[in-house]
């Protein structure tokens, strides 16, 4: 990996970039050629403008705000730990990038992002007003209109939402703090294989663009809200084999607000995924639980595993989701009350959610809905529907022990949510479509894999698929 990142030189780049177009669409996308990598060194504390590489293995100390400038590139290479700020840097720091970032680990050399000194609270029931996880050490990686590219891969980002500096600000245009940001309608997102732990409010805003996000883990994010992805103003791609778990809203949410003109409408395949005890620390009615369509959005919703979450997937009907271009169903749903169970299908006395009951769902909704209920009413679930369909994890919380709350299980720990060969989830899938594969592939400037639709439900598939951790 070095010696190729190393040698990439101007032809050889944009022979690259040529061979990877999709359509002509994708034109500007990859007009800009990547400099030669540039050894960073490790020396001294960091801060100011970057670009080139930082070289495997190493430990590189940030004391002020990086930022790379349009036209760069930063490469972070495998086993990379940047330490953002310390006890002795006075303000939170943050990356800034206007240019291309590509942050290339490796499944036995992950890259990590984080603040220094801090103990992971890690038991069930933590408090969440004392939890460093939620409180946001450090700003996060902050992508400007201009940035055309970012590419994360096998990277572990931890204690990210920080106050965003005012020189951050200024360089990147954005006035609040997320542990990944991208903003360029017309740019690639690519974060695969990694980690999110912790945050103050959403671990990964992205406004526009093509993305893929696939085969990762969200652990505890949010204070009082925050969904693992919150994907706005025409942002097209998948989201799929994901594990997200303790969000304090939901898994992904997708809504079309703010789109520029001549961008096409937010539309996201969300397949594949394993949503566990979310929704817990949003307080607000309706809000908060497991995927969400609003705003003008469509896309799929199909295989996701959905355990113990406030609220089951939920189509906003006011201002009204994207209808007439989503379609969703086989998802699993676990409840270990009725009160979850209750809102396998969200009620419209909490929110304005118009989801429709799907019978290819488990369990089927004819099961548990009352005779002669409508889109909308409220409902109380019969004791039938707890506790039964168990997805059968090999290690997990589920029923929840005796003593905790839904609220309290918000991080993966020692758990194991793969499953076991007599899951009722093992090929009960729905392969009947395609990811939308709006990226490039590529191992380093591009998605790595776009997995197709698993038959298992959930991100961890019996066939070895899905996601790695």
């Amino acid at each position: 990996m070095k010696k190729y990142l190393l040698i990439l030189s101007f032809i050889s780049s944009a022979a690259f970039f040529s061979s990877c177009k999709k359509t002509t669409e994708d034109k500007n996308l990859w007009e800009a050629v990547l400099p030669q990598a540039t050894p960073i060194s490790d020396a001294s504390c960091l801060s100011g403008a970057l670009k080139g590489t930082m070289l495997a293995g190493k430990t590189y100390n940030i004391c002020g705000d990086i930022f790379v400038n349009d036209g760069d590139t930063l490469i972070i290479q495998e086993g990379v730990t940047i330490n953002f700020g310390s006890a002795t840097v006075a303000a939170p720091v943050g990356l800034g990038v206007k240019g291309t970032l590509l942050c290339l680990g490796s499944k036995d050399k992950p890259i990590m992002l984080t603040y220094p000194g801090v103990t992971k609270t890690d038991q069930n029931g933590a408090d969440p007003n004392l939890d460093p996880a939620l409180k946001g050490k450090w700003t996060g990686v902050i992508g400007a209109t201009t940035c055309k590219l970012i590419v994360v891969k096998w990277t572990h980002i931890e204690f990210g939402g920080a106050t965003i500096s005012s020189a951050m600000k200024s360089f990147t245009g954005s006035s609040s703090p997320y542990s990944i940001y991208f903003a360029n309608p017309a740019g690639v997102f690519v974060f695969e294989d990694s980690w999110i732990y912790g945050s103050v409010d959403d671990p990964f805003r992205i406004n526009g663009g093509k993305i893929s996000v696939m085969r990762n883990t969200f652990e505890k994010c949010g204070y009082t809200g925050g969904e693992a992805m919150n994907a706005k103003a025409g942002t097209i791609g998948d989201f799929a084999y994901n594990l997200c778990i303790g969000m304090a809203t939901n898994g992904p949410k997708l809504s079309n607000i703010n789109i520029l003109p001549g961008f096409p409408a937010s539309n996201v395949r969300m397949y594949n995924n394993t949503i566990i005890n979310s929704g817990y620390r949003r307080s607000a009615a309706g809000r908060g639980g497991s995927l969400n369509f609003e705003e003008g959005a469509g896309g799929m919703a199909y295989n996701n595993l959905i355990v113990n979450c406030k609220f089951g997937l939920r189509v906003v009907g006011t201002p009204i989701a994207d209808t007439a271009n989503l379609q969703y169903g086989y998802n699993y749903y676990y409840a270990d009350s009725v009160s979850v169970a209750s809102q396998f299908i969200p009620s419209l006395s909490v929110s304005t959610c118009i989801s429709k009951p799907q019978e290819t769902d488990f369990p089927k909704p004819s099961t548990y809905l009352p005779a002669g209920w409508k889109i909308g009413d409220v409902y109380t679930a019969p004791s039938s529907a707890v506790g039964v369909n168990n997805p059968q994890f090999i290690n997990a919380p589920v029923p929840l022990p005796s003593g905790l709350k839904l609220a309290d299980i918000a991080v993966v720990g020692n758990y194991n949510f793969s499953l076991k060969p007599t899951s009722p989830c093992i090929n009960a899938g729905y392969t009947g479509f395609s990811p939308r594969a709006d990226v490039p592939v590529d191992l380093k400037y591009g998605a790595t894999e776009i997995t197709p639709p698993g038959r298992d439900i959930g991100c961890y598939q019996s066939n070895g698929r899905g996601n790695q951790h």
